[in-house]
């Protein structure tokens, strides 16, 4: 048996952060995880022989700066750099969109003078609305409690902070932010703008990880989550890390091991001990007892209260609950080995486009038919793609003259209808996404030279994500801010005393970000200084 302060379940970025926080402030903190390397799905490996990419989360952008300082990751070895360009949109009529500092405004010009003159101020409205909404990041939501106690009079100060960062807003802004908490990016992307690659643009950003038309209620807050990032200073661009996303991982790793926090790898949890209503340690899947004053956990909220957590030792109402929480993103994940360069017909040969995030998904209509197509048959029959070619910026993942590009693709249903297994699918399913960059790049399947393929049971199996789900939960209203992962759980404390949530199933949500390990760790160490002093 071993015993510490703190045991985290989980070694991705989230858990990663929440321990090296922990770490520097002197307590005795314990990672384990199932996985043979640290870092959940922000991983790189070599998937064909002398290619490596990122295997499942593959940009950069919502890594929360503060925390990169705080972490000092760039002296671990993280070093992170911008596309050159920021998102190219190919259309089938050899139309297309190119954006990023210095190009936005004449690309759009080309499609729409009127949409030229709107996008300026549609963005800004969003970056004012980013700029407030970031300051709720790095802190936790408002909780809702009963009755009077301690804890409610926390809670109402902490409300009242919420009320004057949104005081900042003007009313205006106030409605807009409204709008996009409740209503659907396309609804309002059709009220702004009149060219369907413009709206593509911010569509796509709609349905990221979420299974939803981009008409669905919602998800322009989905659209709002993605503006969130920057990259070295400069916000809402997106970038890459040398290395891969587990160069992100492995540096958080270095951190939270140089402040003396123990990771072992290979160490699933079977178990968490409960005694008395109190999470006081874990068991490991070879039999191992770890004790620990505090739990954290990093993995998704219904996968610890359902599979991890006796259900004789949780409250009915809380279990029958978390049993609803809505997982699922309709992704489909794929890395391919390339001889060569795609050549986009609308804009063919090589340049700063091919470092963009390259988004086949001409208009909001098609991202619709796409997600209609998937709910009825399993997949869609023309799906939302998004490649990126990092080795455009990053000569270290493929061979001299040869590259690696990641495939983002939607939408693809959690579960096959009708008993059909992702297993029976997954190879026609990728025929099909490699075919879809086919149509805009001619001559792209016959350079892909080898593939990795993760359907959601994939991603689920190998990284813990149920139904494929990359955020831990739909980031829909009822799952978001004061109710993620449940009204009365916001505050990262789950039912059972000594029990935390510090992964993406806590605010605010998925990406990577580190947010949500952070903020579980400041509560983790706030209660321990109430115990311990």
């Amino acid at each position: 048996m071993t015993e510490t302060d703190v045991i985290i379940i989980g070694a991705g970025h989230n858990g990663l952060t929440c321990a090296a926080y922990l770490a520097m402030a002197g307590l005795r903190v314990k990672v384990v995880d199932r996985r043979k390397v640290v870092g959940g799905a922000a991983v790189t490996e070599e998937f064909h022989p002398g290619f490596r990419n990122s295997v499942a989360a593959y940009t950069v952008s919502l890594l929360n700066p503060q925390i990169t300082a705080d972490l000092k990751l760039a002296e671990h070895g993280l070093r992170i750099v911008e596309r050159r360009a920021q998102n190219f949109l190919p259309a089938p009529d050899s139309r297309y969109l190119l954006t990023g500092e210095g190009r936005t405004h004449q690309s759009v010009a080309k499609l729409s003078e009127r949409d030229a003159i709107k996008i300026d101020a549609f963005t800004r409205e969003l970056e004012v609305i980013a700029d407030v909404l970031r300051q709720f990041l790095l802190r936790a939501p408002p909780n809702i409690v009963e009755g009077f106690s301690a804890g409610s009079v926390r809670e109402a100060f902490n409300a009242l902070g919420t009320a004057n960062i949104l005081r900042k807003l003007s009313l205006e802004q106030q409605r807009s932010l409204f709008d996009l908490f409740t209503r659907s990016a396309g609804e309002m992307l059709d009220e702004t703008f009149e060219s369907d690659l413009v709206k593509a643009l911010f569509g796509f950003d709609a349905i990221v990880g979420n299974y939803a038309s981009p008409y669905a209620a919602g998800s322009a807050y989905v659209m709002l989550h993605h503006a969130f990032g920057e990259v070295n200073g400069k916000k809402g661009v997106w970038g890459h890390a040398i290395g891969g996303m587990g160069a992100i991982t492995q540096a958080m790793a270095k951190a939270a091991r140089s402040h003396g926090a123990d990771i072992a790898l290979e160490a699933g949890v079977r178990e968490v001990i409960v005694e008395r209503d109190r999470a006081v340690g874990v068991i490991l899947d070879n039999g191992e007892t770890v004790r620990a004053k505090y739990v954290a956990s990093s993995v998704n909220p219904k996968l610890l209260y359902t599979r991890l957590i006796s259900a004789d030792a949780l409250p009915a109402d809380f279990l029958g609950r978390i049993k609803n929480w809505r997982n699922g993103s309709g992704t489909f994940r794929m890395n391919v080995a390339l001889n060569s360069l795609p050549s986009f017909t609308a804009l063919p040969g090589t340049g700063d486009h091919l470092t963009a995030g390259i988004i086949l998904a001409p208009s909001l209509d098609y991202m619709d038919r796409a997600w209609l197509d998937a709910r009825a048959q399993g997949w869609s029959r023309e799906p939302v793609v998004e490649v990126l070619i990092p080795s455009t910026l990053d000569d270290t993942l493929s061979p001299k003259g040869q590259h690696v590009a990641s495939l983002f693709c939607q939408h693809v249903a959690p579960e096959l209808s009708d008993g059909r297994s992702w297993d029976d699918h997954r190879d026609e399913v990728a025929d099909l996404m490699i075919a879809t960059v086919d149509k805009y790049a001619p001559g792209f399947a016959a350079s892909v030279i080898g593939r990795q393929v993760l359907s959601p049971s994939d991603l689920e199996r190998q990284f813990g994500l149920l139904g494929g789900d990359i955020f831990h939960g739909a980031l829909s209203l009822n799952q978001l801010f004061s109710a993620r992962p449940m009204l009365g759980h916001a505050d990262y404390r789950g039912p059972l005393k000594g029990l935390y949530h510090c992964g993406s199933g806590a605010h605010p949500g998925g990406g990577v970000t580190g947010a949500p390990g952070h903020n579980a760790a400041r509560v983790i160490l706030g209660d321990h200084r109430a115990l311990f002093g």
